[in-house]
């Protein structure tokens, strides 16, 4: 008989400022149903870990920490399950050193002295993150969503003790690796691209840190169906590549049209240059730019079609 899951707390600490509220709502916008759960205020997720399952709830704690409670099938796991809370939160990144480097720049620095300490966000399982981001690729964040907790119903293991909506674990490498093309909800060639990325992973492919990212990148490129914005997002959030930068992301390409300068792709690299060795963090304050536009946009959109907008309370 399987023992009891065991209730364990956690406070983890932090370098202030950090704008978790921030941190949750983005999480919260791309959680898998089943998976994960959240909003602005907590996050929650199901844990694979190597002697069992677990949960993870994690909102503001006391100043300067999170208050993590893991539910864990075996209390061994801990000290792994603590770890992947704190690569997911970016809890050891120093805020005043990014402002240093990045608050005098011409272009964000206006952004970054506004709101300090924007951590990027991480990841707890670097094989689900890549898996997730060929599943997200050329789609909508909801669609993503979508796709991630079909494959996850299908394909990933019921926990013994749910937790709110959280009832499975996200699908292992093997799992997906043992899939055939026409069982992937996606393009033929996206689908090919997940199957051989879980072969990858099941053959010894690591994913998480530490790594040789240099090395991973070149084995994630040698897949068809796998390109830069891939290889820099899985840098970025499953390796903890601090320096890892999308240039051909929509939302770099959308910022730097609102500040005033050309999005193309070659250009965003260029100027990105000058935002080393801090470029994944100078990428979450042009995210938020582009962010802010779009919903300016959408509220002008709106206005001028009639429409009545809710002011802010």
């Amino acid at each position: 008989m399987q023992p009891e899951a065991r209730s364990i707390a956690v406070q983890i600490s932090y370098r202030p400022p950090f704008p978790v509220q921030e941190m949750f709502g983005f999480l919260a916008a791309r959680a898998v149903k089943g998976v994960e759960e959240g909003d602005m205020h907590y996050y929650r997720r199901a844990l694979t870990l190597a002697n069992g399952a677990g949960v993870v709830t994690v909102r503001q704690g006391t100043p300067h920490t999170l208050s993590c409670t893991f539910l864990l099938d075996d209390s061994r796991d801990l000290a792994v399950a603590v770890r992947k809370v704190e690569r997911l939160f970016d809890t050891g990144a120093e805020p005043s050193a990014i402002t240093d480097a990045l608050g005098g720049d011409r272009l964000i620095g206006h952004e970054v002295v506004s709101n300090p300490g924007r951590r990027v966000p991480g990841h707890v399982d670097g094989s689900e993150l890549a898996i997730r981001a060929i599943l997200g690729q050329q789609v909508s964040i909801d669609a993503a969503r979508s796709l991630a907790a079909r494959l996850s119903l299908l394909h990933g293991r019921q926990l013994a003790t749910p937790v709110g909506t959280v009832c499975q674990e996200f699908p292992s490498a093997a799992a997906i690796a043992a899939l055939g093309e026409d069982d992937v909800p996606v393009p033929r060639a996206r689908a090919r691209a997940l199957v051989e990325l879980a072969g990858a992973l099941t053959r010894g492919l690591c994913l998480d840190p530490p790594a040789d990212n240099d090395a991973v990148e070149q084995q994630l490129l040698a897949i068809a169906g796998i390109g830069p914005w891939t290889v820099a997002y899985v840098r970025m959030r499953a390796l903890g590549d601090r320096d890892a930068f999308l240039a051909s992301d929509l939302g770099v390409r959308r910022a730097l049209e609102q500040l005033g300068e050309y999005g193309g792709v070659r250009q965003a690299r260029d100027l990105a240059e000058r935002w080393r060795p801090y470029r994944a963090y100078a990428l979450q304050y042009l995210w938020s730019i582009a962010s802010r536009a779009r919903v300016q946009k959408d509220v002008t959109g709106a206005v001028g079609r009639g429409k009545s907008v809710p002011r802010p309370t």
